[in-house]
């Protein structure tokens, strides 16, 4: 499950205030605590790397060849199968592939014959949680934020399992994505944790994102060389 949030990187970091007329600049917007100025300067550089790191991993992915990306992503159903097993009776969260993620939708369109249900992810307004609707083969679908396909139907179910697109992601699973904040948002207000699965590509694996307090490392993440648990 790839992501406008008060963490995300895509603001706009390329001004700091040189003399600046309050302390509004230095508050922290999860806590309300007021950061110290070295803090502050620290989220900053932060910020500005993981929006150069963003652009420098998509532009990786979709360079990779659209048949090599198919060959990728048919590895990595087959990891899925594995590490899933009898996922009758479930609610799989999955997404709908974009810039050049793994396609999975063969995947998603066979859930319903394996006895479970596939919801799709919806952007509902900046700052919230998303929603899952219920996604089955042949029902119709509508463009969304960035014109990425989502279910007309309205039904909404919460996943057991959300399968999540990485831009990047280090060893420990924690994941680097899209920059909205939209997944670390949602799974933080489920009601329950569900069993969170990562997916990309092993090239875009890098030594860490710098997580921070907001970030939510997956239980795995599955590539087409295999499968790297947190």
């Amino acid at each position: 499950m790839n992501s406008a949030n008060d963490n995300s990187d895509d603001e706009d970091v390329s001004q700091a205030y040189s003399s600046p007329p309050c302390m509004m600049h230095l508050v922290d917007p999860l806590s309300g605590q007021v950061l110290p100025e070295a803090d502050f300067r620290q989220q900053l550089d932060l910020k500005r790397w993981r929006k150069a790191e963003r652009e420098r991993l998509i532009a990786l992915r979709v360079a990779i060849p659209a048949e090599e990306r198919r060959r990728h992503s048919a590895r990595i159903v087959e990891e899925l199968d594995k590490v899933l097993g009898d996922i009758s009776g479930r609610i799989v969260g999955v997404y709908w592939p974009f810039r050049g993620e793994p396609d999975l939708r063969s995947w998603m369109e066979g859930l319903g014959d394996r006895g479970a249900v596939c919801v799709l992810p919806v952007v509902v307004g900046p700052q919230m949680p998303l929603a899952f609707r219920v996604w089955r083969r042949g029902d119709a679908l509508e463009p969304g934020v960035w014109n990425i396909p989502v279910p007309v139907e309205q039904q909404e179910a919460t996943p057991d399992i959300v399968i999540s697109p990485v831009v990047g992601f280090d060893r420990a699973c924690y994941r680097l994505g899209n920059g909205g904040g939209f997944y670390d948002r949602t799974l933080a207000a489920l009601p329950r944790r569900p069993r969170i699965i990562g997916v990309g590509y092993e090239k875009l694996a890098i030594p860490t994102i710098y997580p921070q307090p907001h970030d939510i490392a997956m239980d795995m993440i599955v590539t087409e060389s295999g499968t790297l648990a947190g």
